[in-house]
């Protein structure tokens, strides 16, 4: 009898999930139907002209991410610190986040919670590597949590118009990827198969990043990259997926194995879409 109960219990809450997932998927494609019918807002363009990357895509690209913007900032919540929030705040934000799932067909499912501070964050708080434990203040241009992610306005805006080597959204929406299939250990949901060759390729390079930045010297191509990606395997694929889409060449040239893995993840050629930016 108890496990005739039991067995109706979990029936029921099976029938629960499969009744909310389909409830949310059908919700989505009507989302995505009634965006297809609205125009862009000129006031929308006005700011992603300023965006280098936006001028670089190919006329059919920026009608597809203009498109999956709207749906970005309709299912995402925006909260801002000591600042108002603003348009320009939200549309800078998705355009960032849909051109890292433009060759895919993603959008950041677990991601609910964008806050937007004016300036730098700083906090105090414990942090581990290596099984040491440092209690310190740390300074912040962004930060990913459980579905939240925090950027520094400041930082963000600057690096979107001028883009340079670092871009806070790109990274923090790395670690949204990274932690999509529950775990943030620099790898991403991939492909079936492809698991190997990209387990070889990234943590292979970040082990000989960690090696470079211990021993202090013979750096050359390393620096490229630079310290923080010798964090942890997370802050690496966060940190080179940065220079994919901001120094796409350099990366190219220098790791070509780990531009070939970002490309296949990511689904574009950035060195070929954003020579020269």
């Amino acid at each position: 009898m108890y496990y005739l109960v039991l067995l109706k219990i979990i029936s029921l809450f099976a029938g629960f999930v499969i009744i909310w997932q389909t409830g949310n998927m059908l919700y989505r494609h009507y989302l995505w139907y009634r965006i297809a019918k609205m125009p862009f807002p000129p006031e929308y363009r006005d700011y992603l002209q300023k965006i280098p990357h936006y001028r670089r895509l190919p006329e059919n690209l920026r009608r597809k991410i203009e498109k999956s913007i709207l749906y970005f900032i309709s299912t995402k919540e925006f909260r801002t610190v000591d600042i108002a929030l603003s348009d320009e705040m939200k549309v800078v934000i998705a355009f960032y986040a849909c051109l890292m799932q433009l060759g895919q067909k993603g959008c950041y499912d677990r991601l609910k919670t964008i806050i937007i501070y004016p300036n730098d964050v700083i906090t105090k708080r414990i942090e581990e590597e290596g099984g040491v434990y440092r209690h310190g203040t740390f300074v912040l241009e962004g930060e990913s949590s459980g579905g939240t992610m925090v950027i520094a306005w400041n930082e963000a805006r600057k690096e979107a118009y001028h883009p340079h080597t670092h871009n806070v959204i790109v990274h923090e929406l790395a670690h949204e990827l990274d932690y999509e299939d529950g775990s943030a250990d620099g790898i991403p949901p991939l492909e079936y198969g492809r698991y190997a060759g990209w387990a070889k390729v990234m943590f292979h390079t970040w082990k000989q990043l960690r090696k470079a930045f211990e021993k202090g010297r013979y750096l050359e191509k390393y620096k490229l990259i630079g310290s923080y990606a010798a964090k942890n395997e997370a802050e690496f694929f966060a940190v080179v997926s940065e220079l994919f889409f901001e120094k796409p060449e350099i990366l190219k040239k220098h790791f070509p194995d780990v531009y070939r893995e970002l490309v296949a993840f990511y689904g574009l050629d950035t060195a070929s879409l954003f020579s020269g930016i």
